[in-house]
């Protein structure tokens, strides 16, 4: 057993208690990275040097308490600046880009003396549902190296289930953080929109990117969210809300809470074996005093439809400052300046990024907009209002995360619609802005299967709460067999 299979908490009692030190725990987490990587993929960058200089200076402890995190290995996706270290997006338009400063999510790991093992690999610019859209290669998930890990990090849920580290950060645009949590069996959360600073994360839709932590456990989780939350004046989205203690309410105790189920989410196309799943851990909910009730969010059959004309627009918008004059890489056989702006796109863009952007552009072109985009985020305050209207009788919705188990790679690469409905039971969350968490729950076809609790907004403790609740009574340990686990 690798000490890296400790939870945070356990780590940070032995690195308190110099059992163990940082430095050691640096070295665990690199040798696990170069024994299992070359099979899993999940990293663009390991940053090995680096990580193991900066333990060795935390390993004279100083005085007083020590954050939680305190020496403590982790992983960043490749989309949010780190000053010094590569920032690629898993894209060839950044291959070489070095950010001069750090996301302010990764800052704050930083001030509680984390230590950065490395970048993760993703979608390029996080679009996509399954990792493999990267322009360098694809991740492979840790229990069946044939299947994918999800998207768009899947690098961030790969390396958290290999064991490589224990927590890693993520984002999610649509889905990307609980999807592939479900698909590789560990925890992942999506915040309330405004809760993390999306300062330094590289944007993809603006209005729908969000940072969150994966975990092995809710503790650990909880753990991770506690440090990055909290306003950011650098972002002008940011909230100036307070930050509760998010560990106080991992209590173990949901009698009298109301959960909603919404019978959209148990429709066709769901697998059964993940519909069985699921409905067993609801059912454990019930057994510890919670009350279900079946709901109906009516609006969520247009949520697809919806997010592929809002996000391919602010895509295109945000990607245009990707032209070979500011960032990364240029066309060096261009004839002109117009000709080098279009060579530098074409080459360093892959194809998901370009079909978004042409998508996008068009749904914001003259004489379109009106009849797409306007008329897209009209159906989006539609969805949140359901959800609204749901949180005024229920403390949290619940529902699979995603439709199926993780599928074999190159299954659906040549199908984007197909793809994109992977996505369906998360896209929501995200229109509405809300937070939501994927909790392994059991197996299907010897794959993991998420839950996924969905909170009101800013509402993240009692997600937490259910999740941590369900964790204890469910007590699953479920491991890939890459691990030291079985698969059923």
């Amino acid at each position: 057993m690798s000490i890296l299979d400790a939870s945070i908490r356990e780590l940070h009692t032995k690195i308190r208690r110099k059992e163990i030190k940082p430095s050691e725990l640096a070295e665990a987490a690199i040798r696990r990275i170069e024994e299992t990587d070359e099979q899993i993929k999940a990293y663009l960058t390991v940053t090995a040097e680096q990580a193991i200089e900066h333990a060795k200076k935390l390993d004279k402890l100083p005085e007083g308490e020590l954050p939680l995190l305190y020496g403590i290995p982790g992983a960043i996706k490749d989309n949010m600046c780190t000053e010094g270290v590569k920032t690629t997006c898993a894209s060839r338009i950044l291959a070489n880009y070095i950010p001069p400063y750090t996301a302010t999510a990764v800052k704050k790991l930083e001030e509680q003396e984390y230590v950065l093992v490395g970048k993760t690999n993703m979608d390029e610019f996080a679009m996509g549902s399954s990792n493999e859209n990267s322009a360098f290669f694809p991740t492979k998930n840790p229990w069946d190296p044939d299947r994918v890990p999800g998207g768009s990090s899947g690098g961030s849920a790969a390396t958290v289930a290999a064991g490589q580290v224990p927590f890693s950060l993520g984002s999610d645009t649509g889905g990307s953080i609980r999807q592939p949590a479900s698909y590789c069996g560990v925890v992942g959360m999506k915040p309330t929109y405004g809760l993390v600073s999306r300062f330094g994360l590289v944007a993809f839709a603006s209005s729908l990117d969000q940072i969150g932590p994966f975990a092995r456990n809710v503790e650990d989780t909880a753990i991770v969210l506690q440090a990055i939350a909290g306003y950011d004046k650098l972002d002008s989205t940011s909230a100036n809300v307070e930050i509760p203690d998010y560990l106080s309410a991992l209590t173990g105790d949901i009698k009298g809470l109301r959960i909603a189920m919404p019978k959209e989410y148990f429709a066709e196309g769901l697998d059964p074996e993940v519909a069985e799943r699921v409905k067993e851990a609801i059912k454990l909910l019930e057994s510890q005093g919670a009350t279900v009730e079946e709901v109906t969010l009516p609006h969520t059959k247009y949520a697809i439809a919806c997010y592929y004309l809002i996000a391919p627009a602010e895509a295109s918008s945000n990607l245009a400052r990707y032209d070979g004059v500011r960032y990364g890489v240029r066309a060096e056989d261009a004839e002109n300046l117009i000709d080098m702006y279009k060579k530098t796109r074409a080459q360093g863009f892959g194809p998901e990024v370009k079909r978004r952007i042409m998508l996008g552009t068009y749904a914001l072109s003259s004489g379109y907009y009106d009849a797409y985009y306007l008329r897209a985020q009209k159906v989006r305050t539609l969805i949140k209002q359901d959800f609204d209207k749901v949180f005024e009788k229920f403390d949290v919705v619940v529902s699979p995360t995603a439709p199926t188990v993780a599928f074999k790679a190159g299954e659906k690469v040549n199908d984007p619609m197909t793809m994109y409905l992977n996505d369906i039971f998360t896209i929501p969350v995200n229109l509405a802005g809300l937070p939501g968490i994927s909790v392994p729950c059991g197996l299907a076809q010897g794959m993991p299967v998420g839950l996924q609790i969905i909170g009101k907004a800013f509402d993240e403790s009692t997600v937490l709460k259910v999740a941590h609740a369900y964790e204890q009574q469910a007590n699953l340990n479920l491991r890939p067999a890459l691990v030291g686990g079985v698969r059923a």
